[in-house]
């Protein structure tokens, strides 16, 4: 994996780390144009109340503003968990070309682990997409913030 790859992948970790920090999912995202990052996001739903402020759709917005364009098609996302179905489909929506997570989610992962919408075949636009990328890093990051949020309810084992 070339070294640019760890450090933009590291600069998603740490908006995780912000938003664990806020008590949100531990995700983060940032979105990459020639070599350059030009958008973070991590996730707000509970700050905002907003179902949809998840990392990839805010570090979308923001992109698509800095670049005063809708479409991201030279343009990498990093994040650190594999996008769901809402966030994928606005990535093909953005035309983003690549897709990077640490960790995969069987459960609602849209980049091939639950549903494959990034390359679905009646979508005019397909996504490049690699997952495990310091997957142990984000991996022990969610685990451990749903474990917290399990203790404190009253829900542990």
């Amino acid at each position: 994996m070339p070294g640019n790859h760890i450090e933009f992948m590291r600069e998603a970790l740490k908006e995780a780390k912000d938003a664990l920090a806020e008590d949100e999912v531990p995700v983060g995202a940032v979105i990459v144009h020639n070599g350059k990052i030009i958008s973070r996001g991590h996730n707000q739903i509970e700050r905002l109340k907003d179902p949809t402020a998840h990392a990839e759709m805010l570090a979308l917005t923001s992109a698509c503003a800095y670049l005063g364009t809708k479409w991201l098609s030279h343009a990498s996302l990093y994040v650190t968990i594999e996008p769901c179905s809402m966030c994928a489909g606005a990535l093909v929506l953005a035309r983003i070309k690549d897709v990077y997570f640490e960790a995969k989610d069987p459960k609602t992962g849209a980049c091939g682990s639950a549903v494959n919408i990034i390359n679905h075949r009646k979508f005019n636009h397909r996504i490049k997409a690699k997952g495990g990328i310091l997957e142990e890093e984000c991996g022990y990051l969610l685990k451990a913030f749903f474990k917290n949020k399990r203790v404190r309810t009253g829900l542990a084992d």
